[in-house]
């Protein structure tokens, strides 16, 4: 593991995915109480949308903070990977 710091937004992003995570959780129950599709599906939407916003805002934090966009060719390699993932 590395010795990196911890950026100053990575608790909200923990917080964030930890309810993702329970309402995913709340989603398995659902399906294995036998819920409504649709209403699992909604849920679902949901947990996916959670997430992809949890995604975005640590990739724009690390472009924001850990890279120099008009730095080394490294960190302009690092942004159009990461960029991807947008």
């Amino acid at each position: 593991m590395t010795s990196r710091p911890v950026h100053a937004t990575h608790p909200a992003l923990i917080a964030r995915l930890k309810r993702a995570d329970g309402h995913l959780r709340a989603v398995i129950e659902m399906i294995e109480a036998g819920k409504p599709c649709l209403e699992i599906a909604q849920q679902m939407q949901a947990v996916e949308k959670a997430i992809t916003n949890a995604k975005r805002a640590l990739i724009h934090d690390h472009m924001d903070h850990c890279l120099d966009a008009e730095g080394s060719e490294t960190d302009h390699s690092e942004l159009r990977t990461i960029a991807r993932y947008l």
